[in-house]
């Protein structure tokens, strides 16, 4: 049987969910912004929902890697659809709170950090190796729509409904992706030997190892902390920079995450049809330094220049794309039975600096402004996509990896 059935119907059922999740996301963000004005509010809901991604992952990834994969994908996906039942209770009632929103938002980042790698690690048993690369650029595409038609679908939901209708759109959604996962095969990796029983220090050791094998990957993985530190807080502090710097409200925000949407969705078309430069490491780290250009003139665009700004993340969506040909050469160099642990590593380690980054972020952009970190985030990437590029053991990633995976065959 083609493989595209089964993949496809999982990538459709997921796709309602994701636009449920995105309109969430837009509206309890601006229901922030709009309610408090506060920097350090909203660096503070971000810093919670990156939570679990920086201490639950290294479990996750070893449990990922032991059940049923698609079971790990139900029932985070259900997870994620009560808290936002939860939600709508809240705003029916008129209880709704900051430290309410936090909450929900923490056990739907829970149900992520197992749905994300979950989903990653079973692309690459359900999708030929030679088309992973375009896979890759159909997801940001499809990330990419969802950013066109949800922020200013949420803005006209928020400004006509009442908070729980626009919530509402979610469970709706999120029955959709689950009723698709319910009746698709999602294959499982075969393992040489039996789990065993659950040893995270374990597992996260042979991660490392695994990847201490690449020393290449991890390099760019020292590379993404660093980009993460900077740019965590600047998308963080988009609404603000909206309302704020360019006056905006709750349809000028949703026209800037529409902007960016079209950018990741032609950079996503571009990626599929094209598949990407040979070494997709050059690829992705053009897109970083793409991202920080863009990132720089943002920063520096005057308030009264919102067309420039619109251009700017535009753009930072089209490379964004690029950069994320990075997964297809994780999940090609990967062995299938360590993608679930490597992959939440990778995640555990990228996004370990947030909750550092953003506790600083809050504060400090009271005092010099959020366009600081919009300059600094973008130069950063600027200086880290070039050095990648550089760099030997970088740039040859792919072909160092596909060496030591046929050494490793031939022992054994």
């Amino acid at each position: 049987m083609s493989w595209k059935r089964p993949f496809f119907t999982l990538w459709i059922g997921q796709a309602f969910s994701l636009l449920g999740s995105q309109l969430v996301q837009f509206a309890l963000v601006w229901w922030l912004t709009r309610t408090t004005g506060s920097a350090s509010v909203l660096a503070t809901a971000s810093l919670v929902a990156l939570l679990p991604n920086v201490f639950l992952s290294p479990v996750a990834g070893a449990l990922i890697d032991r059940w049923n994969r698609r079971a790990v994908m139900l029932v985070a996906d259900s997870g994620i659809a009560l808290a936002t039942l939860a939600l709508i209770g809240v705003f029916a009632a008129g209880e709704a709170r900051p430290w309410i929103i936090y909450l929900a938002m923490l056990v739907r980042a829970m149900g992520g950090v197992f749905h994300m790698p979950a989903m990653n690690a079973s692309t690459s048993l359900m999708v030929p190796r030679a088309e992973l690369g375009r896979v890759q650029g159909m997801n940001a595409a499809l990330n990419g729509s969802m950013t066109i038609v949800a922020p200013p679908l949420g803005a006209l939901m928020i400004e006509a409904l009442p908070m729980q209708t626009v919530l509402a759109v979610d469970i709706l959604t999120a029955a959709l992706g689950i009723g698709a996962l319910a009746v698709v095969h999602v294959p499982q990796p075969v393992r040489a030997t039996a789990p065993g029983a659950l040893n995270v220090r374990r597992d996260l050791a042979e991660a490392l190892r695994y990847m201490r094998g690449m020393p290449g990957m991890m390099i760019l993985l020292a590379m993404a902390v660093a980009i993460n530190f900077v740019l965590i807080p600047a998308g963080t502090l988009l609404p603000l920079l909206v309302k704020d710097h360019f006056g905006g409200d709750a349809q000028a925000f949703g026209w800037m995450e529409s902007s960016y949407g079209i950018g990741v969705v032609l950079g996503g078309v571009a990626l599929s049809v094209w598949g990407g430069f040979e070494r997709k490491i050059v690829t992705s780290q053009i897109g970083v330094v793409g991202i920080g250009i863009a990132h720089v003139v943002l920063g520096v665009t005057p308030g009264a220049w919102f067309a420039v700004a619109l251009a700017s993340v535009f753009v930072a969506g089209f490379m964004m794309s690029f950069n994320g040909a990075i997964y297809a050469v994780l999940q090609s160099t990967i062995a299938p039975e360590m993608q679930g642990r490597v992959f939440t590593l990778v995640t555990s380690l990228a996004t370990g600096i947030a909750p550092l980054s953003l506790a600083i972020a809050g504060p400090l952009a009271e005092v010099l402004g959020v366009r600081f970190w919009y300059v600094v985030g973008g130069v950063v990437c600027i200086v880290m996509g070039s050095l990648a590029l550089v760099i030997p053991s970088v740039v040859n990633a792919e072909r160092l990896a596909a060496e030591r995976a046929a050494g490793l065959a031939e022992q054994t």
